[in-house]
């Protein structure tokens, strides 16, 4: 198979990288520095399960130059998926598969939005990865796992083609029975990401506190039950579940939210914490706690956007 990866972070550079070191055709898009490190020097992958190296890597920084392919992985920030949507109307072919890998819920309605139905699977993965400079990923935590599977659940032909190339690549892989509930289940955890950056905590501190680990019992609550409220079937018992999962988290670990945030730089808040809040509000759903998380980020939200458009009008 072709496969492009838009977006060569810790997601995207990760399983793409395994995927090209099974001996299929990859293209990696990045930029900047990131993108001169990958088409000099290959792509490097450091991981707690074995390091490799991807060189020569196929590499371009314009989406626009991609040839047809069969499979599109997008890992690009949940923000940036809009305007992405843009640029692949302009080369997937008839048999492309468009998933995303974004955290949240929105990325494949915000795909489908632009491109239609045809294209567009859905996706999510659980890793704990992140650029460690210029050209190298580095894989700190979690088993590498994607599930994935048509919007309408449907067995199709393409999604037995996208399990076989995850199986070729060593990639734990499942095709998700309910998508939409996979994403929630996995939606539900990504959200404690706002508690750690507003604590300025890693996991292992803000679950093994008796007062934050019950605002993380709080927030997975608020969202099973906005969840619910959106006709959803979750799994009984998934916030317990889910607090397990969390449990289960190297204990300094952090995620990409929270770097995010404690970095200054801009993060996907308004597609975790803020899509709980805002449809809250829609269904009638009280969230407190996901309010007061999302409440006390957005102003340094708006200071990492305000700061990051300043930057691209001084480099333009």
């Amino acid at each position: 198979m072709k496969i492009a990866v838009i977006g060569t972070g810790g997601v995207g550079g990760y399983f793409g990288g395994r995927i090209a070191r099974a001996g299929h055709e990859v293209t990696f898009v990045a930029r900047g520095a990131h993108f001169k490190a990958i088409r000099e020097n290959g792509l490097q992958v450091k991981s707690i399960n074995g390091d490799f190296a991807i060189k020569p890597a196929k590499t371009t920084d314009n989406i626009r130059s991609l040839s047809p392919v069969d499979l599109i992985l997008l890992g690009v920030k949940a923000w940036q998926v809009r305007e992405v949507a843009q640029q692949l109307k302009e080369v997937v072919a008839d048999t492309t598969a468009v998933m995303p890998l974004q955290n949240g819920v929105m990325a494949a309605e915000e795909l489908t939005d632009v491109l239609g139905n045809k294209y567009v699977i859905g996706g999510l993965c659980r890793i704990i990865s992140k650029i460690e400079s210029p050209g190298v990923i580095a894989h700190s935590g979690l088993d590498p796992y994607v599930a994935f599977g048509e919007l309408d659940n449907r067995k199709t032909e393409r999604i037995a083609r996208i399990k076989a190339l995850f199986d070729s690549a060593g990639i734990t892989s499942q095709i998700a029975e309910d998508i939409s509930a996979d994403l929630w289940t996995k939606f539900m955890a990504i959200c404690v990401s706002g508690l750690l950056a507003v604590t300025r905590s890693r996991y292992g501190t803000v679950r093994e506190l008796k007062e934050t680990r019950q605002m993380i019992n709080d927030l997975l609550g608020e969202v099973h039950q906005v969840a619910l409220q959106s006709g959803i079937r979750l799994e009984p018992g998934i916030v317990e579940k889910t607090m397990v999962l969390i449990d289960s988290y190297p204990f300094g670990s952090t995620s990409s939210l929270t770097r995010d945030v404690m970095e200054g730089r801009p993060s996907e808040i308004e597609y975790q914490n803020g899509t709980v809040v805002r449809l809250g509000t829609q269904f009638g759903v009280d969230v407190p706690v996901n309010r007061f998380i999302y409440n006390c980020i957005l102003p340094m939200e708006m200071a990492a956007r305000a700061k990051t458009n300043l930057e691209s009008k001084r480099s333009n």
